[in-house]
């Protein structure tokens, strides 16, 4: 269950939250042991849905950045850490967000530092999120970082919005189509195809794989569903290898068009991801390590990890960059040049914008290509089922 609580921390000072516990008498206890003295607590509502809708309520990146940014106005207004967070925890509107920040509010009271504290929740604060978040506390501008974040991940949230966006399209009717199909050949092609078989003439090959098809999806459909299942699990079980990873994302960018959309997205995490780090003032090994965790792809991780070996002797960032076929010239020549002047982050931002736009246009491109595709396959599907089933029957019609 999940409380509310109103409380005084040991300055004196309001804390107001939210807390998890399996009573309110539990609930009490831990707020005593954070060396909070209570004032009111009751049991929140909203809490009630998120036992119930607990995927629904899961924190998502737009959540989290509303948080950075509203975070940062409020610090840049010299609001204290601990009374921002405070508000946050009224002003966000995912409950177990709220949780999560008012726990964040109370161990940042009790001294801890920020990052640390959000280290603590890998599985919604990245390890890119907390390495920004550690170079604005020690530089003191906790409020430009924190606004530079919020602005670079909702890029990133934006483009890959954009991206999902015009696969839905496309996934949907692909989804319509093979219900539909199944539906047919366990429902409707059966009565026809008696039709057909009783007629006793020859029967034409597509008429007859079609039959034979039919009658099996409909006597022996819990195997294509221990099938479909095995195939789901070997496939995680495959990618879960770190040799299975490496064959799956080179298969991902040698793929016809998409691979070269893949790449780009790639170039785009590594290149904006590098960018906000050392604007951050975080240092360029730091950097490339939190980086090649980000990036997502086994091939640029270890093509990272390499650079970070380079970097590390003295030789040049973009020394593995140049001999990799993965990275185009453009992007290792600008990382050289970058290297060279010394700007080397306003050098990556621009890269991250020229791929960035590459992609918007990759896209469009697959939208426009996608509604002929779509249609042959529809218009294939169609042809198919008339000579198998409708051209039989026409001729069956004009022997009688």
């Amino acid at each position: 269950m999940f409380f509310k609580y109103k409380a005084l921390n040991r300055n004196q000072e309001s804390a107001n939250g939210l807390i998890e516990a399996v009573s309110e008498n539990a609930a009490a206890d831990l707020l005593r042991e954070k060396g909070l003295t209570i004032i009111s607590i009751e049991e929140e509502s909203e809490g009630k849905d998120l036992q119930r809708f607990n995927i629904l309520n899961r924190i998502k990146v737009k959540d989290v950045v509303i948080f950075s940014r509203q975070f940062s106005v409020m610090i840049s207004a010299n609001v204290t850490m601990v009374q921002a967070l405070r508000i946050l925890v009224d002003q966000t509107a995912n409950v177990r967000f709220k949780m999560v920040i008012s726990d964040i509010a109370d161990e940042v009271d009790s001294g801890l530092k920020l990052s640390d504290s959000l280290k603590k929740r890998s599985n919604i604060f990245s390890n890119f999120y907390v390495n920004v978040i550690k170079s604005g506390e020690t530089s003191g501008r906790l409020d430009e970082v924190l606004n530079y974040l919020a602005d670079e991940m909702e890029k990133d949230y934006d483009m890959m919005s954009k991206i999902r966006g015009a696969m839905i399209y496309p996934a949907f009717v692909f989804f319509g189509l093979g219900t539909v199909g199944i539906v047919m050949m366990v429902f409707v092609v059966p009565k026809l195809t008696d039709i057909l078989a009783e007629s006793g003439g020859q029967l034409p090959f597509a008429t007859r794989v079609l039959i034979a098809t039919s009658k099996f999806m409909t006597n022996y459909w819990y195997i294509l569903l221990l099938l479909l299942a095995g195939l789901i699990v070997g496939f995680k079980f495959f990618v879960s290898r770190p040799e299975g990873r490496l064959i799956f994302d080179k298969l991902k960018l040698r793929v016809p068009i998409f691979g070269k959309l893949f790449q780009r997205i790639y170039l785009v995490r590594f290149a904006r991801s590098m960018s906000t780090l050392i604007m951050g003032g975080v240092a360029i090994t730091e950097s490339l390590k939190v980086v090649a965790q980000v990036v997502d792809n086994q091939i640029y991780k270890n093509l990272i990890e390499e650079t970070v070996k380079e970097v590390e002797d003295g030789n040049s960032i973009s020394s593995v960059f140049i001999e990799s076929k993965e990275v185009p010239k453009m992007v290792s020549q600008m990382m050289s040049i970058g290297e060279k002047t010394g700007k080397l982050d306003i050098i990556l931002a621009r890269i991250t914008d020229f791929y960035g736009r590459e992609i918007s246009n990759i896209v469009a491109n697959l939208m426009t290509l996608m509604e002929p595709a779509i249609m042959v396959v529809m218009g294939l599907a169609v042809g198919l089922m008339v000579a198998a089933i409708i051209l039989p029957m026409y001729n069956m019609a004009n022997n009688v």
